[in-house]
């Protein structure tokens, strides 16, 4: 009997694992709806669907306003999220996960379009504003921060100024133009990880010179 005891003991006195508390939220922005899959605005939700595909994970349970899955990535337990809010009201669904699980904005990391980059490049940022983009503007309101890293997923630029932008982002990707989305996601999931681990210098090699 005392040895049980003991072992109870030192499992309770083990140093806790870097798995067992959340400690990244990972979002991709996207708007919900089979009408706006693989529209621009949705690449960050193909781009979380990518990471959670790559590493064994569903993206299927409702909380938070948003679909969520946890898993386990270099040895960190994170949640990967998709908000269900439609894109101008993202931040609702990152601020109630953020404070259920005490996280601090550099510890959530979000996918987001970008119509100043083309198709196939991508940008890693440590922090900043929100660019003009409503679903980044959502999250800085709602979290009160823009201290949170981003990486931004080319799109490409409307045809003309006069271009209405709503109908550009919700418009579909060309063949082309999405398949090099979907060939930087590999460098996009490397880059996940090595924010993870706060390299920034690592992500952006990996992220910011491919094509």
């Amino acid at each position: 009997m005392a040895d049980i005891f003991d072992l109870f003991k030192k499992i309770e006195s083990a140093p806790a694992s870097k798995s067992g508390q959340v400690s990244w939220l990972i979002v991709g922005l996207g708007n919900p709806g089979t009408e706006y899959v693989r529209t621009r605005h949705n690449v960050g939700f193909a781009a979380i669907d990518a990471l959670a595909q790559s590493i064994g994970v569903k993206i299927d349970r409702a909380k938070y306003h948003a679909l969520i899955g946890e898993a386990v990535i270099d040895g960190q337990r994170v949640i990967l999220m998709k908000p269900q809010t439609f894109m101008n009201a993202s931040g609702k669904a990152v601020a109630e996960a953020a404070n259920f699980y005490k996280l601090n904005p550099d510890h959530i990391l979000v996918y987001s379009d970008d119509i100043s980059l083309a198709p196939g490049r991508l940008r890693v940022r440590k922090n900043g504003s929100a660019g003009g983009h409503n679903g980044l503007k959502s999250i800085i309101e709602c979290i009160g921060s823009q201290e949170f890293p981003r990486i931004k997923i080319g799109v490409g630029q409307k045809p003309t100024p006069e271009y209405d932008l709503a109908d550009w982002v919700l418009g579909k990707l060309p063949l082309a133009d999405g398949d090099a989305v979907d060939a930087r996601h590999a460098d996009l999931i490397a880059g996940t990880k090595a924010v993870l681990n706060e390299d920034y210098d690592l992500a952006a090699r990996i992220c910011n010179g491919g094509k």
